[in-house]
């Protein structure tokens, strides 16, 4: 091999580790694009999980004794009906 092949495979390997540095360059800066999307989405649904929760707190303390109530309403005719039928039997 002379001497200008080898000066022009060198100069060809030194181009072709630049267009690759460069390519990773790119590939870094997408990644860190990308990385700060999920980050913004994770936050987003870590405050949606806690909206739920609270509200799940509001379940919880006020819709279900308002159910209760509810149901001992709707049982009281029959407790009347068969505490009646003890009594008169």
């Amino acid at each position: 091999m002379s001497d200008d092949q080898l000066l022009t495979l060198l100069r060809e390997m030194r181009d072709n580790q630049r267009e690759a540095i460069a390519l990773q360059k790119d590939h870094m800066a997408t990644y860190a694009k990308q990385l700060d999307r999920v980050d913004r989405i994770n936050e987003k649904a870590e405050a949606l999980q806690v909206r739920a929760g609270k509200a799940a707190k509001v379940i919880l303390w006020v819709l279900l004794p308002i159910l209760g109530l509810v149901i001992l309403m709707m049982a009281w005719p029959y407790v009347r009906y068969l505490s009646w039928m003890l009594w008169n039997a």
